[in-house]
């Protein structure tokens, strides 16, 4: 067989051994080319090469039945990727790289497609039509034999069908009270589901085939899957956003009963206040950053489901509603509450800002008016032990003053009256005021240095 002839059985999946090995080609062999412009690549440059061929579409024939499965990444990517590469050896195909995205092998009498995304893998396996819409179906990966690697978030059954007898009396395979029927591809094809899961807990949609070319049939289902496996992530925002506004409710009835306290003049309890409106702070912020992936997540599935129902088309059946309308009327209010709490959060986030710096101004205030209380208290400490200060210098300088004149009355005394024709008690006395005035000099000039040396 030629190495780029299609591997298909009963004209499955039409895909070549090349499109089969996409997983093994590193990025670096699609960037680097040859010839006259095999210049220095930049190192993003295989990577944005490559994204736009990681997910090429599916080329389906009639009569087939697709079964995917979306699993978590509960214990993480390596699980998922031991688990396909386990499933490869056991069929001789080469596992893919550990770091792959992608990865594709035949299986039975069709191909098992797998890929990786951020937080959930998909295992895309189609295979003949059996006999019977919703009868057994024969040769899937998924038997005994298949070990998941996550929990399961989506399951999705498929089937298309040539338009007969049988697909006219479609309908009545469904649920009537959700079923949704509309025509696409300009009446080249008919969908039908009601959403709901069959006895194996897989989601059934019937497409009714009048003459879709392969190609189309494969985008076709392409989006039918999308649909079902991100409107089920989008909507594992809704329970953590049931669960967070009870929470919220609580956190804006302590903001609200703090703010009366704060209108009603509790400046005295403003460091309580402050210490609640902290606690009240962690914890609305520890609930805005464990939900905050969630409903951003949300938010991007929801807009890929809201793309595939556009790229639909879908024309509705007369008395019943296309699935666009299905998933608006339900999807729609449960996205809006998750926007409701994430706008909740933000809102009370900004009031527990202001809450919180309405209360530090008070204290902010009180504090200044402690400080000023002190240094006021302390500039009168100072100015009294200025005048202490100064009279114990006048103090100082008197009883100084009596030493030296005490000291000269009796070197006076000491002299004899031949060498010092005076009497001691005249010097003595004289020498009062010229004693005073130096002690004062000296003092007042040990006071300047002192006061410069503390400059």
């Amino acid at each position: 067989m030629d190495q780029n002839s299609d591997i298909g059985v009963d004209r499955g999946v039409v895909i070549t051994n090349d499109a089969l090995d996409i997983s093994h080609k590193s990025g670096d062999d699609i960037a680097m080319a040859k010839g006259r412009f095999a210049f220095a690549s930049a190192p993003e440059r295989s990577l944005a090469l490559g994204e736009v061929h990681a997910r090429p579409t599916v080329l389906l024939a009639p009569s087939r039945i697709i079964i995917q499965l979306a699993f978590m990444m509960d214990g993480g990517s390596a699980v998922h990727h031991s688990v396909i590469a386990e499933m490869s050896r056991s069929r001789g195909v080469a596992p893919p790289e550990r770091d792959a995205r992608h990865h594709a092998m035949p299986w039975g009498q069709g191909t098992l497609r797998w890929e990786r995304h951020t937080e959930f893998s998909t295992w895309f396996w189609d295979g003949p039509a059996p006999e019977k819409f919703g009868g057994e179906i024969a040769g899937d990966p998924f038997g005994d034999g298949f070990s998941p690697p996550g929990s399961l978030i989506s399951g999705v059954r498929l089937e298309i069908r040539p338009e007969s007898g049988f697909t006219s009396q479609a309908e009545t395979i469904f649920e009537p009270t959700s079923l949704c029927h509309s025509d696409v591809r300009d009446g080249q094809a008919a969908i039908l589901t009601d959403f709901r899961q069959d006895r194996d807990g897989l989601t059934q949609i019937l497409v009714i085939d009048r003459g879709l070319s392969d190609y189309s049939r494969g985008a076709l289902v392409q989006r039918l899957l999308d649909i079902e496996t991100y409107r089920t992530l989008a909507m594992l925002g809704l329970p953590m956003a049931q669960t967070l506004s009870p929470e919220i409710r609580r956190i804006e009835d302590g903001l609200t009963g703090i703010t009366q306290r704060m209108k009603n003049g509790a400046r005295d309890e403003a460091d309580a206040l402050l210490a609640e409106m902290t606690r009240l702070a962690a914890e609305l912020e520890a609930n805005a950053a464990l939900s905050l992936y969630r409903f951003g997540a949300s938010r991007a599935y929801d807009g890929i489901v809201r793309e595939r129902i556009r790229a639909l088309a879908e024309t509705p059946v007369h008395g019943h509603e296309t699935m666009g309308s299905f998933l608006e009327r339900r999807m729609a209010p449960a996205m809006r509450t998750c926007q409701s709490v994430e706008e909740r959060q933000a809102n009370l986030s900004r009031k527990l800002y202001r809450a919180t710096a309405l209360v530090r101004s008070w204290i902010d205030v009180e504090l200044e008016r402690q400080n000023t209380v002190l240094l006021n208290t302390m500039n009168k400490r100072a100015a009294m032990q200025l005048r202490l200060q100064q009279t114990v210098e006048g103090l100082s300088v008197a009883a100084i003053s009596y030493y030296v004149v005490g000291l000269i009355g009796y070197l006076t005394k000491a002299i004899s009256h031949d060498v010092l024709p005076v009497d001691p008690a005249v010097v003595t006395g004289v020498s009062v005021p010229f004693a005073v005035l130096g002690v004062w000099w000296v003092v007042r000039r040990i006071r300047r240095s002192h006061a410069e040396g503390g400059h």
